[in-house]
C-alpha cells in the first residue's frame, strides 16, 4: 500500500454540464453533475471563455458540500483540442493555456478543462494536469497516408477512455499495458476503434470527423464519389453536409432516433428496417476491429469493448459473433472518464510515471 494518500479534484466540462469529482486516491468521495443554463453560456463568444464562470460555480458547489479545498493535492481537467501530443499526463503550463484559449484545432467545451484546472490549482498552490486528450497522436508513418497527398489521416478519438480501458484490460490478463497488443472499441454517440501496440495507439479512425463505422449520430465513412456529387448538387449547403455527417448521420438518419434502447425495442417487436440498421452498425464495428487486427499483424492479446452502447448485451453479442476468433473479448460497459483522469494524476503523484511537458 502507498505510504501517502492524495486528494484529487477532477473537472470535466461538457456542452451544457460540468462534471466534478473529488477523489482520495482511487476512491471517488464526491461526484456532481452541474447543469448550466444555456442562456448563461450563450453570453460567451467561445467555449474557452466560460472557464472562470464555470470555475466559480464549481468552487461554490465544493464548499456547499464541505469539501476541504486545502486538502487537494492536484487538479486534473479533461484535455481539449490542443496540438497533437503522445499519450500521458501533462502539466498544464502557459503554452497549453494559450493553445486552449486560442482553440488550436477548434472551439470545444473540453478546452475549458485545463483552463479551469489551472485557475483552481493556482489558488490552491498545487499542480494542474490533463490526461490523454482527444488529440493524442501516436500514429506510425504508414497510418498517416490517406491516398491523397492533400489530406493526411489524423488521430482524433476517445483517447482518455481508450487508454484507461487498455490499462484495465492489461490488469485483467495479468500483463502490463506497455507489453501487450490489444484492440479497443469505444461505442458511444461517436465510435472509435484503436489498435494499441505496447501502450501506443498506432492507428484509429477519426471519430471527430465521422470516419470509420457509422454510429448513432455520425455517418461514418461513406462512398467518396457519391459524397462529392451530393456536395456539389446544389441541394445542400456546407452546413447541411456537415450535419449529414455529424449529428444527423448514422442511425438517427435511418431510424429517426439516436437512442439504441428505442431501436432495440423496435427490433424486438419485429421491425425489419430497424433490425437491418441495428445489425449493420454492429457489422461495421466488427469490420473496423478486423482492420485493426490486420494493423497488428494478428498479434492481438485481447479485444475490449467499452462506451455507452456496450451496456447493450444484444448489440455487443452481434459484434462478438464476428470477431471472437481474433482474441479473447472483454466488455467494459459505459465510460469511466472521471476515474481515468484521477488515476492519470495519481500515477504522477505516486511517482509511477513522469508528468509530461506540453
Amino acid at each position: 500500500m502507498p505510504d501517502k494518500s492524495y486528494a484529487i479534484l477532477v473537472v470535466n466540462p461538457g456542452s451544457t454540464t460540468t462534471k466534478v469529482s473529488f477523489f482520495v486516491d482511487e476512491k471517488e468521495e464526491f461526484h456532481k453533475v452541474i447543469t448550466h443554463n444555456i442562456e448563461d453560456l450563450s453570453r460567451f463568444n467561445k467555449s474557452s471563455d466560460q472557464d472562470l464562470f464555470r470555475m466559480e460555480i464549481i468552487v461554490k458547489v465544493l464548499r456547499e458540500n464541505n469539501i476541504d479545498l486545502n486538502s487537494i493535492g492536484a487538479v486534473v481537467g479533461r484535455g481539449g483540442l490542443l496540438r497533437p501530443i503522445e499519450g500521458g499526463t501533462y502539466i498544464v503550463n502557459e503554452q497549453m493555456i494559450a493553445d486552449l484559449k486560442h482553440g488550436h484545432l477548434g472551439d470545444h467545451p473540453s478546452n475549458c478543462g485545463g483552463l479551469i484546472a489551472y485557475a483552481i490549482s493556482k489558488a490552491l498552490g498545487c499542480h494542474a494536469y490533463i490526461v490523454d486528450p482527444v488529440v493524442v497522436d501516436e500514429f506510425e508513418p504508414l497510418a498517416r497516408i490517406s491516398g491523397m497527398p492533400l489530406i493526411s489521416r489524423r488521430s482524433l478519438y476517445h483517447a482518455l477512455n481508450q487508454k484507461a480501458i487498455g490499462r484495465e484490460t492489461a490488469l485483467k490478463i495479468g500483463k502490463k499495458y506497455a507489453e501487450i497488443n490489444i484492440i479497443v472499441a469505444h461505442l458511444g454517440g461517436g465510435i472509435t476503434v484503436g489498435a494499441h501496440k505496447c501502450g501506443r495507439v498506432i492507428d484509429v479512425n477519426n471519430g471527430l470527423d465521422g470516419d470509420g463505422p457509422f454510429s448513432p449520430e455520425r455517418s461514418g465513412q461513406v462512398p467518396v464519389g457519391d459524397l462529392i456529387r451530393a456536395s456539389f448538387s446544389g441541394e445542400y449547403t456546407h452546413s447541411d453536409m456537415k450535419k449529414l455527417v455529424l449529428g444527423h448521420g448514422g442511425m438517427i438518419a435511418y431510424l429517426g432516433t439516436h437512442d439504441l434502447r428505442v431501436v432495440e425495442d423496435r427490433v424486438n417487436k419485429g421491425d425489419g428496417e430497424a433490425a437491418l440498421i441495428y445489425e449493420a452498425m454492429a457489422y461495421q464495428v466488427a469490420k473496423e476491429i478486423g482492420a485493426c487486427a490486420a494493423v497488428l499483424k494478428g498479434d492481438v492479446q485481447a479485444v475490449s469493448i467499452t462506451g455507452g452502447l456496450a451496456q447493450s448485451k444484444q448489440f455487443v453479442d452481434l459484434i462478438i459473433d464476428r470477431i471472437a476468433f481474433i482474441a479473447p473479448v472483454y466488455v467494459f460497459p459505459g465510460e469511466q472518464e472521471m476515474k481515468a483522469l484521477a488515476l492519470g494524476a495519481l500515477r504522477v503523484l505516486r511517482g509511477e510515471e513522469e508528468a509530461k511537458i506540453y
